[in-house]
């Protein structure tokens, strides 16, 4: 692509997985994470890099100019050193100048790097940390999970040995329950004729080591008592919670209720299905001229493909249990471990499996779709059900992935009366899929969008944008990271929103402090909530910081006191707001030392840090 191609792009839908715009005022770090993550990014074919360019901040929509470069020779000579020497290989960079009008601009293409080489990564650091992945418009440190794209013969967890397992921590009632479901399935299936050790041993289930059977992540996982799991794999639970009305509120009251259920992952589906239909909306109806009455509501089948998607691919390596949120319009089920599939191609034939063995149990017993079209099929049952389609969110930052469900007829007699309301915009069918979602989920992003609609990322954007110019809608953070909240046009139509009984403008988290964020914090208001204690500490972080260790657990200590905005805590540590973000708050937070309030909107212009309650 040309440059002006590149800013076209820019301007049109902001940065994006293969440009990365820059000041370029000196080659940095952050440059560098970007050539990492451009080199390493499987099928991208690597990327961009713009120096002088500048973002106008002011405006509503990404709007790029040419700024341009003091000393171009000098960036040039910086960017192909580093570039030859910081990674365990030599990066190659294919550097051009060009001049638009008065400004100097260095584009710098980055290429991917070939299959045999990867990961690329900082040489002082090693793996996996020093290693990046281009995640949309970001750089993604990359974890254990991400050298399964690059590594495809290592060892997943799943064939590892459990340390301090045996062959008793293995239920005998799991393994009947997988021979009685491979029979249904094919009644002359070889392995029905193994004893139980050499059955778990062909299934990658079990080893021999000294002459004994030892049971496998795998093996644990599928065929594990549940004493085993509760001593051996604590976290490796379902939570299911069920939380009054459509937003998630952290109450001191209990305001949810929560059933952990544990055990053989082959049982869990079963209990986990059961447990949830129970609890959801169920209806007929009678079709004109029909005698035999229809089942309306979630499809059975969507619901266990959900499930078992969650079992299968979840990451194992973390420790924390599966999440299934019930509110009152939708079911959210959230596991640790993002998709090594990308978002863009959720859907397409094939999967990536990260716990293969798992995953060939799950097939091979018919629990599972066998040729990566689970979503596919979760799509066309909700559409024949005339519900809005499933959408999903990976995020490669937290390490999750999140599979929503709407519980709500797209479109009925109220939907329309309330859309009618706004028939003097003008809006296509997508733009009221559009307002749907935000009626019931209180905001919609690009992603959600554009799965609802099957629309690519710039059909999406124009659309979206189309709905902020009319006020219906209202962007809020920046980059890939821009979600939408009702605008003006839309929190008071002319008919009543009726679901949601809160003002959807309004942030959910309150600080409940009297300083806000949106104001600039004053340091003597900040410092005298805290503690005597704390307060004398102070004196010890205020200048400049030798020791990093002992900053970020005094940081630790302020967030658990109250949760503070970078802007806040840069005022009470008297740091520069990037300074601090970059050297603490973003490593602390990867680390787990502190998380996020609203941890849905990285870039909530409420957001701020709680020190983590592990």
């Amino acid at each position: 692509m040309d440059l002006k191609e590149l800013i076209d792009q820019l301007n049109h839908s902001d940065e994006c997985n293969y440009i990365e715009a820059k000041k370029g005022s000196a080659i940095d770090r952050s440059i560098m994470e970007t050539v990492c993550a451009f080199s390493n990014e499987p099928g991208l074919g690597g990327g961009y890099i713009l120096l002088g360019i500048e973002e106008e901040t002011q405006s509503l929509f990404p709007s790029y100019t040419t700024a341009g470069v003091e000393n171009p020779d000098k960036l040039q000579l910086d960017i192909s050193s580093q570039c030859a020497g910081m990674f365990n290989v030599a990066i190659r960079p294919q550097i051009e100048i060009e001049r638009i009008g008065n400004a100097t601009i260095i584009k710098v293409f980055i290429p991917e790097a070939a299959a045999g080489i990867k990961p690329v990564y900082f040489k002082n650091e090693g793996l996996p940390r020093g290693a990046y992945r281009r995640i949309g418009s970001s750089d993604q440190r990359c974890t254990d999970d991400d050298l399964l794209v690059f590594y495809n013969k290592e060892e997943t967890l799943d064939g590892t040995l459990v340390q301090e397992s045996s062959w008793e921590d293995i239920s005998e009632d799991a393994i009947e329950l997988y021979r009685k479901l491979r029979s249904n399935v094919n009644p002359f299936a070889e392995e029905l004729q193994y004893s139980n050790e050499d059955l778990l041993y062909s299934l990658g289930c079990a080893k021999k080591v000294e002459g004994a059977y030892l049971p496998t992540y795998a093996g644990l996982l599928l065929f594990g008592s549940r004493m085993a799991h509760r001593r051996l794999l604590p976290m490796v639970r379902v939570d299911y919670i069920r939380v009054p009305g459509n937003e998630w509120v952290e109450d001191p009251e209990n305001r949810f209720t929560t059933i952990d259920m544990r055990g053989s992952l082959l049982e869990m589906v079963q209990r986990v299905f059961s447990q949830i239909t129970d609890d959801l909306p169920k209806g007929f109806l009678l079709p004109e001229g029909e005698l035999q009455a229809e089942s309306v509501g979630l499809p059975s089948r969507v619901l266990r493909e959900a499930i078992v998607n969650a079992l299968i691919h979840r990451s194992y390596r973390e420790h924390q249990p599966i999440q299934i949120i019930r509110y009152g319009n939708r079911l959210e089920i959230k596991n640790p471990g993002f998709s090594l599939k990308p978002e863009d191609h959720l859907g397409e034939p094939g999967s990536k499996n990260r716990n293969p063995n798992i995953a060939a149990v799950f097939h091979e017993t018919n629990l599972a779709e066998t040729k990566g079209s689970g979503i596919n099929t979760m799509r066309k049952l909700m559409e024949m059900a005339n519900l809005l389609p499933p959408t999903f969110e990976s995020d490669h930052g937290r390490n999750t992935f999140t599979a929503r469900l709407l519980l709500h007829h797209f479109l009925g007699s109220e939907d329309l009366k309330w859309l009618s309301g706004f028939d003097a915009f003008d809006l296509n069918e997508n733009q009221k899929r559009g307002l749907i979602l935000v009626k019931e989920m209180g905001a919609v992003d690009n992603s959600t969008y554009r799965q609802t609609n099957n629309l690519e990322t710039l059909k999406a954007s124009a659309e979206l944008r189309d709905l902020s110019k009319k006020d219906l809608l209202s962007p809020k953070g920046k980059g890939r990271a821009t979600y939408y909240v009702p605008g003006k046009n839309l929190s008071a139509p002319p008919q009543d929103l009726s679901t949601p009984p809160h003002n959807l403008s309004t942030p959910p988290h309150d600080l409940s402090e009297p300083v806000h964020l949106e104001s600039e914090p004053v340091r003597e208001d900040l410092v005298n909530q805290f503690a005597t204690g704390i307060k004398e500490k102070l004196t010890e972080f205020t200048g400049r910081t030798t020791d990093k260790e002992r900053l970020k657990e005094f940081i630790c200590e302020l967030c658990s006191v109250r949760e503070l905005s970078v802007k806040q805590l840069s005022t009470i540590l008297t740091k520069q707001e990037k300074y601090l973000l970059h050297n603490f708050i973003k490593p602390m937070r990867e680390e787990g030392k502190i998380e996020y309030t609203i941890p849905d909107m990285p870039n909530h212009p409420q957001q701020a840090y709680k020190t983590s309650k592990s």
